[in-house]
């Protein structure tokens, strides 16, 4: 049956069934010309990402008039249903071991990337309270929130920190344009630079003899675990996702009332919203499922079946966008841009600081900002077999990047006197 709006409206399609038909449909033409059937298409998604379509068509429908995302109860199914169960998917594909064997030096930038991201927010914040306090006043430390967790995990993170705080629409749609702005530049800047890695590795000085070690180690591995799923497959993906986020569901409901009723400080940190308990026993459930063999789920396509929940999601996101008020507020890619500076610059002085080549400045920058879906494209640029590193630092923050964005988050409200 039609999840109905009780409030009046004026929309053309009030049925939720079809609204849901629609945003599939448009959700499936967007990836099948992203895929490249013609020149054009290919030409044309070079410049605007996929991720941008499946936001900004949903928000086109809603301010026609097409659509009442508002009104629609798709978001909440969504967001409490959807996103939990891409949480899960993945996070399980975390190879811990793997990651550890990439070496200490990676790693250490990979880590020193996630802080500059951090360490970006708050300067970003109080450089634009000294020169433009408008440009952050409001809820605009909430946004920011969601943009952490979009450039230290990906967008699961950044639309989990857009429930947590309650970011308006609108708001977190102009910070989906800041994302998709600063971090596009960036991706462009590390393949351009992959091309002349040999130079700038010679003349930095820099060891990168464990990359020829990597590139033999990660060949065999996909040779020996990828697979063609099967409907047993599917099933248990689906199964293990949906049961977690029902168990979620099940926990997060007394341990939120319970943190409201025994801990004063509970509703400052939002512990007694059941929503963050849901998205953190989420993560952590898919998190520990990464040290089982459930964790071989992932070769049959577990984070594929995530990714698809994900832009549901975001598709639900961008019906409740009112599309006119988008760029209001364009002092927001200077905050973005000031924030990015930040985060290269503390890459830059880690990396000095340990000799590590290009290729590690570059896929733990990717790592963070691209999180899985452009690491491995950085990756792979300097060569096909290291893609799947990028693919392991990249899914390592959709297991850090809620909490750690979560913690950003209420910096930014300690420092926005909220």
């Amino acid at each position: 049956m039609a999840i109905e709006s009780t409030e009046p409206t004026t929309a053309l399609i009030t049925n939720d069934i079809v609204v849901f038909g629609l945003i599939a449909a448009t959700l499936a033409l967007v990836f099948w010309l992203a895929s490249g059937p013609t020149p054009f298409w290919r030409k044309f998604f070079a410049w605007v990402p996929a991720l941008l379509l499946c936001y900004f068509i949903p928000a086109f429908y809603n301010t026609s008039g097409l659509i009442d995302g508002e009104g629609s109860g798709l978001y909440y199914l969504a967001s409490r249903v959807l996103l939990p169960a891409a949480l899960v998917l993945l996070t399980l594909s975390i190879d811990l071991k793997g990651i550890l064997k990439l070496g200490p030096r990676l790693l250490f930038v990979y880590v020193m990337a996630t802080v500059g991201i951090v360490l970006g927010a708050i300067v970003s914040f109080q450089v634009m309270e000294w020169v433009m306090p408008s440009a952050v006043a409001g809820d605009t430390w909430k946004g920011m929130a969601a943009l952490a967790g979009s450039w230290i995990g990906g967008g699961a993170n950044m639309v989990a920190m857009r429930e947590v705080y309650e970011v308006d629409a609108t708001l977190f749609g102009q910070f989906a344009v800041v994302d998709v702005a600063i971090a596009s530049m960036v991706l462009a800047t590390w393949l351009f630079l992959a091309n002349r890695a040999a130079q700038i590795d010679a003349a930095s000085g820099a060891d990168t003899s464990a990359i020829d070690e990597m590139r033999t180690r990660i060949s065999a591995y996909q040779a020996a675990n990828a697979r063609i799923p099967t409907l047993t497959d599917l099933m248990v993906i689906v199964g293990v996702g949906f049961g977690l986020v029902g168990l979620a569901h099940a926990i997060a409901g007394p341990l939120a009332a319970w943190f409201g009723a025994n801990v004063a400080a509970a509703p400052q940190f939002s512990l007694d919203s059941s929503f963050v308990w849901v998205v953190l026993l989420a993560t952590a459930a898919g998190l520990g499922l990464s040290f089982t063999g459930v964790r071989r789920l992932e070769d049959a396509g577990a984070s594929k079946i995530g990714t698809v929940c994900l832009y549901f999601l975001i598709a639900c996101i961008g019906m409740q966008m009112d599309f006119t008020k988008l760029f209001d507020r364009l002092e927001l890619i200077l905050i973005g841009v000031i924030w990015m500076l930040v985060h290269l610059g503390v890459l830059w002085f880690a990396a000095k600081l340990v000799k590590a080549p290009l290729f590690y400045m570059a896929v733990g920058s990717q790592g963070n900002v691209g999180a899985a879906a452009s690491a491995p494209v950085v990756a792979a640029a300097f060569h096909p077999s290291l893609a799947p590193v990028g693919v392991l630092l990249g899914t390592v923050g959709y297991a850090t990047g809620t909490v750690v964005a979560y913690a950003t988050g209420q910096i930014l409200r300690v420092m926005a006197g909220t």
